[in-house]
């Protein structure tokens, strides 16, 4: 047969606001990927690049840090847990996490825990919620509390200080449990408080991470971070057997020694962040829309008229955050341009009129 080029199959130029998974791979990441191609490696983790991702992860989160590349933000989550906990362990987070919504029971039905979730106003646990579910120890009945897991940022958008956090962790460990931090967009959090990595982890008492790359320009991957290693059992053998163990594991480890690499994890969540507080500055004065909060790191919430979402959904893809209310999440990536939320922000404004 004869060849056939490749074709473009998607308008390169699209943008949306639905997540910033929509985003494609950093260019840097790329090339990075492209240097790491040639000649043969030693697969399953042995290779050079994983060797030496080891050094940078413990260069940003401390000497006792233990970085484990997966495939993805779930497998990161359920490998960790599981390594945190017994099979007869329970984990306490928010009601709206990330871990509870939006991984189709995985945490329970793979890592065979149970979820112990509390209400929160702004998706943030304090110490004082922790305590709704934190009892019950040595009560043959009831599944254990093991961990304290939250999300930095938070699934509505928010962001905990360290100073949050060391309460959290300091509650937490007083309890006899330990502390599991969902850090998708952790990047994101760190570079709107202008804070290291490390202030928001080890500096604070979390024990174990997951760490977020594909959100921050990586065409995938994500990474089991251990601070404590008296805290996680086995993520090793638990990577291999939830089927997160990549054979060309150099591909994964190298994207993300570019991302950081000249800080482009930092240079990326900037980008990303500063495009969300200008789409809710553009859009808060617009009749019509209602922020519901502004924004602590790049996520916009707001509500809507219900044939304004339709409409403009047609234009720019994007989600209903509650049906009940109207409200809607925008998300921008580390590739959003001013350009875009300007043409987003007049849409909005054409469809409202």
């Amino acid at each position: 047969m004869p060849e056939r080029p490749l074709t473009v199959r998607h308008d390169p130029n699209a943008r949306g606001f639905a997540s910033d998974n929509y985003a494609g791979v950093h260019p840097e990441v790329l090339t990075a990927i492209a240097i790491a191609n040639g000649g043969h490696q030693v697969s399953y983790g042995e290779d050079v690049y994983t060797e030496h991702l080891g050094e940078i992860f413990r260069a940003h989160f401390g000497e006792r840090a233990q970085a484990f590349p997966v495939f993805n933000g779930t497998g990161a989550n359920v490998i960790g847990l599981q390594a945190m906990t017994d099979r007869w362990s329970s984990v306490i987070c928010a009601e709206s996490a990330h871990i509870h919504v939006d991984e189709c029971g995985a945490p329970e039905k793979v890592a065979g825990l149970k979820l112990l979730t509390v209400p929160t106003p702004d998706g943030k646990l304090t110490p004082e919620l922790v305590d709704a579910q934190a009892y019950g120890w040595d009560d043959v009945h009831r599944a254990q509390p093991r961990v304290v897991s939250f999300a930095e940022s938070t699934e509505l958008g928010t962001v905990y200080t360290p100073d949050e956090i060391a309460a959290l962790a300091e509650h937490a460990h007083g309890h006899g449990m330990l502390v599991h931090l969902d850090g998708s967009r952790l990047a994101n959090a760190a570079a709107t408080l202008d804070v290291p990595l490390r202030a928001l982890t080890t500096d604070v008492g979390v024990d174990v991470l997951s760490f977020g790359g594909t959100k921050s320009g990586l065409m995938f991957g994500e990474a089991v971070v251990v601070l404590n290693p008296d805290a996680a059992r086995g993520v090793e053998y638990l990577r291999k057997s939830a089927m997160q163990l990549a054979s060309k594991m150099r591909f994964v480890s190298v994207q993300f020694e570019a991302l950081f690499a000249n800080d482009l994890w930092l240079r990326n969540a900037r980008q990303a962040n500063a495009m969300a507080t200008r789409l809710a500055e553009r859009v808060a004065d617009i009749e019509g829309v209602s922020l519901t909060r502004m924004p602590q790191a790049n996520a916009v919430f707001a509500v809507l008229p219900v044939d304004v979402t339709e409409r403009m959904q047609k234009r720019f893809r994007f989600y209903t955050w509650d049906e009940s209310t109207g409200e809607v999440r925008w998300v921008t990536a580390f590739d959003t341009t001013e350009a875009d939320v300007d043409a987003f922000v007049a849409a909005l404004a054409e469809e409202l009129r």
